[in-house]
């Protein structure tokens, strides 16, 4: 397993798969797939979007680092990343991450792609309401527009 903060792997002719976590998450939130791939025989990498923490931890002291990016820093950040790869990954996005994954895909720089619970993106309308339940937490202060805001079990209680 790679994280962001290591080179990229050499792949020893194994298919390199790329785990692309949504907001609000890490790369060790792909840990058990990780492995359950690396196990199948694949080489994959868990890289973070720029500047994320390395802990919950320091996620939690510091939300500040998870603002301000746009989806094209964040998919130029990972095309980097592929760029330094033997060869073209499969790419694995949840929910926002699905949109990096699709945005590296019509880049063409992956082999396959598999979008995991995607979040809908800009224009695609009814949204759901668990989407927005989620997103409420948030959206319901204007304050929070250009800042990192961190759910929890208490944030978004009351909004099922």
């Amino acid at each position: 397993m790679t994280s962001s903060r290591s080179p990229a792997p050499k792949a020893g002719g194994r298919t390199p798969v790329v785990f692309v976590h949504g907001l609000w998450l890490l790369p060790s939130s792909w840990g058990g797939w990780a492995t359950v791939f690396e196990e199948a025989g694949y080489a994959p990498l868990t890289p973070g979007w720029p500047d994320d923490p390395d802990t919950v931890a320091e996620a939690n002291a510091h939300p500040e680092v998870f603002a301000g990016k746009s989806v094209g820093q964040v998919a130029d950040h990972f095309a980097d990343l592929i760029g330094r790869l033997e060869r073209k990954p499969v790419g694995i996005g949840h929910s926002f991450g699905c949109l990096i994954t699709q945005t590296i895909a019509s880049r063409g720089l992956s082999a396959a792609s598999v979008a995991i619970d995607p979040a809908p993106f800009r224009g695609v309308l009814p949204v759901p309401f668990s989407s927005l339940r989620a997103a409420s937490a948030v959206l319901g202060n204007p304050a929070n527009y250009h800042r990192a805001v961190s759910l929890s079990p208490t944030s978004t209680r009351g909004r099922r």
